[in-house]
C-alpha cells in the first residue's frame, strides 16, 4: 500500500513535462476567468484556485531539475553566462524596445488627453532611450576596455542625463502628491505590474553587483540606468497599489507615502548621477592626462 501511495504521489508531484507545460497556461486562463467573470464566490473560482496552486507546486518541484538542465545543456544560457558583452547587448536591445514603446504610448496619451502627467512620463522614458542608444552604439562597435576614454565619457554623460531625469521625476512626484493625479488599475493589472517591478529591481541589483567585477564603465552605466528605471517603476507601482487597493479616506496617507518614497527615489537617482559624473571626471584626469585633445567620443584621433 505504501508503494502504491508513493507512486501516486510521485506521479502527482512530478508529472510528465508535457503535462506540466500544459498545466501552466490552463491555470492562467482559469484564474483570468475567476477574476473577470466567475467572481470570488463561484465554485468554478475555487477550482481555478486549486488548479493554479497545484500548477505552482508542480513547477516548484521541477524547478531544480530544469535549472540543472539549462545550466548544462542550453547553449544560449551558457553564452549568456560566459559572454558579458553579448549579455549586455541583448539587455540593451530589449530594454530599448520597451522604453521606445512605452514613451510613444505615454506621448500618445498626452496628446489625446492633453495631460502634463503623460508628457512628464514620456520625457522620462525618452531620456532613457537616449542613454541606451548611446551605450548600445558603443557596445556594438567596441569590446570592453578597448576604448577606456570613450567608456568614461559615456559613463559621465549618462550621469548627467540621470541628473536631468530628476526634473521629470520631480514632475511625476509633484503631480501625484499635490494634484492627486493617479489612475485606477484593475487588480490583475496591478499584480502584474508588481511582479514585473520586483523582478526588474532584483535583476538590476544582481546585474550591478555582477558587472562591477568587469570594471567596464559602459557596462556599469547600463546597470545603473536599469536600477534607476526599476526604482521609478517602484514609485509607479506604489501609486497604482495605493489607488487600486485604497479607499477615498486614504487620500492623506497616499499623498504622504508617495511624497516620501518619491523624494527618496529622486535623491537616490540624483546621487547616482552625481557619483557617476564625479567618478568619471576623476578617472579621466588621473588615468589619462596625456590624452589627445582631438580624441573624439569613440576614442579615435582626428
Amino acid at each position: 500500500m505504501k508503494k502504491i501511495l508513493k507512486k501516486i504521489g510521485t506521479y502527482l508531484l512530478f508529472p510528465h513535462i508535457v503535462l506540466m507545460l500544459g498545466l501552466i497556461p490552463l491555470a492562467l486562463v482559469a484564474l483570468l476567468f475567476a477574476f473577470l467573470r466567475w467572481g470570488s464566490d463561484s465554485p468554478l473560482s475555487y477550482l481555478a484556485y486549486a488548479l493554479s496552486a497545484y500548477a505552482l507546486t508542480v513547477v516548484c518541484m521541477r524547478a531544480p531539475a530544469i535549472w540543472r538542465w539549462l545550466r548544462s545543456e542550453n547553449k544560449w544560457l551558457l553564452r549568456w553566462r560566459a559572454d558579458v558583452r553579448w549579455r549586455v547587448k541583448l539587455t540593451l536591445y530589449f530594454s530599448l524596445f520597451l522604453n521606445v514603446a512605452y514613451a510613444l504610448f505615454q506621448l500618445g496619451l498626452g496628446l489625446t488627453h492633453a495631460s502634463v502627467w503623460f508628457y512628464t512620463l514620456a520625457a522620462y522614458y525618452i531620456l532613457l532611450v537616449v542613454m541606451r542608444l548611446s551605450l548600445l552604439r558603443h557596445t556594438r562597435r567596441w569590446a570592453p576596455g578597448e576604448r577606456p576614454r570613450a567608456e568614461l565619457l559615456h559613463y559621465r554623460r549618462c550621469g548627467m542625463l540621470l541628473v536631468m531625469m530628476n526634473l521629470a521625476l520631480g514632475g511625476i512626484v509633484f503631480f501625484v502628491t499635490w494634484q492627486n493625479r493617479t489612475f485606477h488599475h484593475h487588480e490583475i493589472t496591478t499584480i502584474a505590474m508588481a511582479a514585473y517591478t520586483f523582478a526588474a529591481l532584483t535583476l538590476s541589483i544582481l546585474g550591478l553587483v555582477r558587472t562591477r567585477k568587469q570594471k567596464s564603465p559602459v557596462f556599469l552605466a547600463v546597470q545603473s540606468i536599469n536600477l534607476a528605471a526599476a526604482l521609478v517603476s517602484m514609485l509607479t507601482l506604489e501609486c497604482a497599489m495605493l489607488t487600486t487597493f485604497g479607499t477615498a479616506h486614504d487620500l492623506l496617507f497616499r499623498r504622504l507615502m508617495i511624497g516620501i518614497f518619491g523624494t527618496v527615489v529622486a535623491l537616490f537617482v540624483l546621487g547616482l548621477g552625481i557619483f557617476m559624473i564625479v567618478t568619471a571626471t576623476k578617472k579621466l584626469k588621473k588615468e589619462m592626462p596625456l590624452a589627445s585633445p582631438k580624441e573624439n567620443i569613440n576614442g579615435k584621433s582626428e
